[in-house]
């Protein structure tokens, strides 16, 4: 899906993410089909963590413990969702409300989309419904991914690709999937809800928390390649910064949300400013120079978006273009994965 439709069709979907809770439609039924248009995922693609964990048992074994599946339950019981569902006029969290897009992954049951589980693999790697069977089908009966013919793996990735599936090297297209919602796109939810707005996501640290995605090549939850972690950090900055933008864009009035969206950009620039001390890459340097003719100010939409639109750009390339050896520099400003 290209960015900004993306983007058009999530800010109208409100998503958000930490605590988000939203306005409910229906009290007592699944999500109606016009709301299910709105979640991130397509319910009617999604096949559920089970589906992967066929393969990637180790990965989902892990995932199983973390905030990102356990939320499934404890978000309709936490004090604090309660405190901001009244807030809203809320009643039932799992009930076509704005936290079904970041904090639940939904499912076509018996006609009806339902939640079926937290944050799943789907929610990073794409509704897996059109390239499951694709990516799991190593050359037939006996044939495993040891044994499997490159070609015949070569074929596999770029037609799993192309049906939806988000593969892990494509650092920017998996990011983005955070950022949509660490960044609480929903004004309203902040403002008159009092959700936290934007948590101090930072994509290196907080990829290595829980589940660190290198379980499938490691047989253990180990730290991603220092090359990577390089890309992931500067990629990472891009994003907050394009998603900062995107919020001062929709922000109607000067209240927390706003503010808190043009401070975000602000720290999100001078992040990218002393990386390009570092480095030499002529995308950062596109960014910055994108940064600077962008105004913070309420009324803006039209030129905050061109801006996000123009970062998103230079960020793709900055994540189809290197490989993270090129930037050792900035290894004196990683986050400490120990913290």
């Amino acid at each position: 899906m290209e960015n900004t439709a993306f983007v058009d069709r999530l800010y109208q979907a409100l998503g958000t993410t930490a605590l988000a809770l939203g306005l409910v439609l229906g009290l007592l039924a699944g999500p109606s089909p016009a709301a299910a248009q709105e979640m991130r995922l397509d319910p009617a693609l999604v096949k559920g963590p089970d589906a992967c964990g066929e393969c990637h048992k180790s990965s989902v074994g892990v995932w199983k413990d973390t905030h990102h599946a356990t939320t499934f339950k404890s978000l309709p019981r936490s004090d604090k969702a309660k405190e901001i569902a009244k807030a809203m006029g809320i009643r039932r969290i799992k009930s076509e409300s704005d936290c079904l897009g970041c904090h639940f992954t939904s499912a076509a049951v018996d006609g009806d989309a339902k939640p079926i589980a937290g944050i799943t693999c789907e929610s990073c790697h794409g509704a897996g419904k059109n390239w499951i069977d694709v990516h799991s089908d190593f050359g037939g009966k006996g044939v495993t991914a040891d044994t499997e013919d490159p070609a015949h793996k070569t074929a596999r990735y770029e037609q799993s690709e192309a049906a939806g599936l988000i593969r892990p090297s494509r650092i920017y297209a998996v990011a983005e999937n955070c950022y949509t919602c660490h960044t609480v796109p929903n004004e309203k939810l902040v403002n008159v809800g009092g959700h936290p707005a934007g948590s101090k996501f930072e994509l290196v640290a907080w990829s290595h928390g829980e589940v660190r995605h290198n379980v499938w090549y490691s047989k253990e939850n180990n730290a991603s390649p220092l090359e990577r972690q390089r890309m992931m950090y500067i990629v990472g900055q891009a994003l907050d910064l394009e998603y900062a933008l995107r919020g001062v864009a929709k922000a109607t009035e000067k209240a927390k949300y706003a503010v808190a969206m043009a401070k975000r950009a602000k720290r999100a620039e001078k992040r990218l400013q002393k990386i390009a001390e570092m480095v030499d890459a002529p995308e950062i340097q596109a960014i910055l120079a994108i940064a600077a003719e962008a105004k913070l100010k309420l009324n803006n939409e039209e030129q905050l978006t061109t801006a996000a639109n123009g970062v998103s750009v230079e960020a793709k390339k900055l994540s189809d273009s290197y490989d993270g050896s090129q930037f050792a520099g900035i290894d004196a400003i990683l986050p400490k994965l120990d913290k």
